[in-house]
């Protein structure tokens, strides 16, 4: 249960309008009219909490979990403690989430300038925006309605949000595009210099970089990443991506609609991602490659070439998922031979 003194929770809502908005399917007509407070886990959830259940490895806590109400795939219905009432679904995850939306919707801004704002002559501020202490606007830029800008943020020159965005504390933002309801979380950094120079023994020459940084509709970053601005094009993120903590995604990278990122990866220079790749922790790219649609990279792999479409990644330099077992496999045995030998000398 969410801690009510950060979390403001709305409803109750009855099981039936929440299986409705959120695609599901009763188990039993009867109880449309089953009032649900909050959501809560499995382990935790009371009476009048719903949970859910989307993994057989919580099966044992789903058989005897006190919530009043679940979301399940219909192969678990018969596994339900009695009485519990049930949403069917066969994305069981994706419905808990737009029915925890409902309960917890994205916070409204609290329309107005802070007196330690500060916002140049020139921007164009949208309608119900909420500039809190700190936070610079430069002249020139463009918000559009009802965006945050938190504490200490800066939106430089020029730059230009969409609606419904939010810019955590301490975020920064140059040179720049944003679209609409893209979340920038705090300490974030967008539009910075490029790492472009031309290597002399005499002393590094710098490239100017003088492209942009482009960010589609929809678009969820995590603290503390970096995207670089382009070099002499514009570094490109896609519609509805998710970008974790602490990534790295360097100048010209271009990255395709719906792809997930998670932290502490790293996207060198001018490497082109297609559409709803998926990239693990900590994962390091070489510049200039193409990564194909689907493709899933497996955490803390390097990737040194071109990714073909839908293939799983593991290991460094990166292979086919099985491929990669088999090699581990090997050197297992290799390791168990050799010390099996090792004792009979």
């Amino acid at each position: 249960m969410a801690d009510q003194r950060f979390f403001n929770r709305v409803g109750p809502f009855s099981l039936g309008k929440l299986a409705a908005l959120s695609d599901g399917e009763l188990n039993d007509p009867d109880q449309e009219d089953f009032v649900v407070k909050d959501i809560a886990a499995l382990e935790s959830a009371q009476a009048d909490d719903l949970s859910f259940l989307d993994n057989k490895a919580y099966l044992d806590a789903f058989k005897v979990s006190k919530a009043g109400a679940a979301v399940v795939m219909a192969r678990y219905a018969d596994k339900a403690p009695q009485g519990m009432a049930l949403i069917l679904s066969e994305q069981p995850y994706r419905t808990f989430a737009l029915i925890a939306q409902e309960f917890y919707p994205r916070p409204r801004p609290v329309a107005g300038l802070s007196d330690a704002a500060i916002v140049e002559a020139g921007t164009v501020v949208g309608t119900d925006c909420q500039i809190e202490a700190g936070a610079v606007v430069a002249a020139g830029a463009e918000l559009g309605a009802r965006c945050i800008v938190g504490a200490n943020a800066t939106i430089g020159s020029n730059v230009v949000l969409g609606d419904d965005c939010f810019v955590g504390a301490n975020g920064s933002l140059s040179h720049c595009h944003i679209g609409d309801r893209v979340t920038l979380h705090p300490g974030v950094r967008i539009g910075q210099d490029g790492f472009g120079f031309a290597i002399d023994s005499a002393g590094h020459v710098k490239v100017p970089q003088v492209g942009r940084v482009l960010i589609g509709d929809d678009c969820d970053i995590g603290a503390n990443t970096t995207i670089d601005r382009g070099s002499m094009r514009d570094t490109v993120i896609g519609p509805g991506c998710w970008i974790d903590n602490l990534v790295q995604i360097g100048h010209n990278v271009e990255v395709g609609r719906g792809c997930i990122i998670a932290a502490m990866a790293g996207i060198s220079g001018s490497t082109k991602v297609g559409n709803f790749v998926a990239i693990g922790g900590q994962v390091g790219l070489a510049g200039h490659l193409n990564i194909g649609d689907g493709a899933q990279i497996a955490a803390q792999s390097g990737i040194m070439t071109d990714v073909q479409p839908g293939v799983t990644l593991c290991g460094t330099p990166a292979v086919p998922i099985k491929e990669f077992f088999r090699q581990v496999a090997t050197l297992r045995k290799l390791s168990q031979s050799r010390g099996k030998n090792e004792g009979t000398n």
